[in-house]
C-alpha cells in the first residue's frame, strides 16, 4: 500500500497539489491485522479535511477485499474533529462476505477515539437491469472560469495558498461561492470538476478521489439558498454525515459534472444532494449529505 508521510514539496513555479493528495491516500500497515495508518492533507483551516478521512478509509476497508469488488456505496459519520499533527489509524472490521457482496466497517481513530465511522458496500461486476436519469443541458466546462485561473491572478494569501495546494479544478455554472456571495438566493447549483493532472491507479482510487473530492461542495447549495458564501462573516460548517452510491465508473482525468440542491435545512442543520455525470451524460455517482450550516449574519 505504500508508506504514509509528508506529501513532496513544491517547486515554487511547479505546484502540484495533486501528487501531494495522492501521497496523503497511500496508508501503511498497522501493528496490527487489518489496521492502517495515514497522515493528514495541511489545511488552512486548522483540521482535518472530512473527504480524506472518507477515501482513507475507503481505501482501508478495500485492501481487506477480494480483487476485483469494488466500493458500490459508503455511509459514514463524522464524529469529531481530527487533528492535523496526529497519525490517524483505520481499523477495519470484515462484516461479511458473499458470494457477490462484501461489507466493511471503518473506524477512524486519533487519542483513541474515532474521528469517523463508516460503513462500506463491495460488489463483484455484475450484469443486471439498467436505467439512469439524464442530465440537464448546461455550458461545458471549456465555456465556464476556471478556480485555478482565478486563484491564480488574485494577490491575496489565501488565494495563493488554494492556487498551490487545490488538486482540483472547478467550474461553477452560476458562479463560484469563494469570494462573495451568489448573485441570487436559490438552493441549487451546477458545476464540473476535473483533477489538475492525472489519476493513476485503479478504478478503486478514482473512487477514492471522488470521495474525496465531492465533500468541498455538498453544501454550496445550502448556502446559495440563503445568499451566504465561504468568506460570509461568522459562518461555520461542518460535515456531520455523508452518503455515496456509486452506479457506472468513474474517471476523475475528466470532467464531472456534478447537479445539486438542497432539500430543506433547518436546526442548524442542512441537507446537500448531488447527482454525478461524466462528459457522456452517464449517472455515475449519487451523493447525499447533511452538515452543520452556522452563523453567516
Amino acid at each position: 500500500m505504500g508508506t504514509s508521510g509528508p506529501g513532496p514539496a513544491f517547486a515554487d513555479d511547479e505546484p502540484d497539489p495533486l501528487g501531494a493528495l495522492l501521497t496523503y491516500l497511500e496508508l501503511s500497515p498497522g501493528a496490527q491485522a487489518d489496521t492502517y495508518t495515514a497522515r493528514s492533507v495541511p489545511q488552512v483551516h486548522g483540521r482535518v479535511y472530512g473527504g480524506q478521512v472518507l477515501a482513507q478509509s475507503m481505501i482501508a476497508a478495500a485492501a481487506t477485499t477480494a480483487p476485483g469488488r469494488l466500493p458500490h456505496s459508503v455511509h459514514g459519520y463524522f464524529l469529531r474533529p481530527g487533528d492535523l499533527e496526529e497519525p490517524i489509524t483505520f481499523t477495519v472490521e470484515r462484516l461479511r462476505d458473499g458470494r457477490s457482496f462484501s461489507a466493511r466497517r471503518v473506524h477512524a481513530l486519533q487519542f483513541g477515539k474515532p474521528i469517523l465511522t463508516m460503513m462500506s458496500s463491495f460488489q463483484e461486476d455484475q450484469e443486471g437491469v439498467e436505467h439512469a436519469d439524464r442530465p440537464p443541458r448546461v455550458p461545458e466546462p471549456e465555456e465556464l472560469p476556471s478556480s485555478v485561473e482565478m486563484f491564480r491572478t488574485i494577490e491575496h494569501p489565501l488565494a495563493q495558498y488554494f492556487y498551490r495546494n487545490f488538486a482540483f479544478d472547478v467550474r461553477h455554472v452560476e458562479g463560484g461561492l469563494f469570494l462573495g456571495e451568489p448573485t441570487r438566493p436559490e438552493p441549487a447549483q451546477h458545476l464540473w470538476m476535473r483533477t489538475r493532472g492525472p489519476v493513476p491507479g485503479d478504478q478503486m482510487h478514482h473512487r477514492a478521489v471522488l470521495a474525496y473530492a465531492c465533500d468541498q461542495i455538498m453544501l454550496e447549495p445550502v448556502l446559495r439558498a440563503h445568499s451566504l458564501h465561504w468568506r460570509a462573516r461568522g459562518i461555520a460548517v461542518a460535515s456531520l454525515d455523508h452518503a455515496m452510491w456509486w452506479h457506472r465508473d468513474v474517471d476523475m482525468n475528466d470532467w464531472l459534472l456534478y447537479v445539486q440542491d438542497s432539500p430543506s435545512a433547518q436546526g442548524g442543520r442542512g441537507l446537500g444532494t448531488a447527482r454525478v455525470y461524466n462528459r457522456d451524460g452517464l449517472l455515475v455517482a449519487t451523493i447525499a449529505q447533511e452538515g452543520m450550516v452556522r452563523g453567516g449574519d
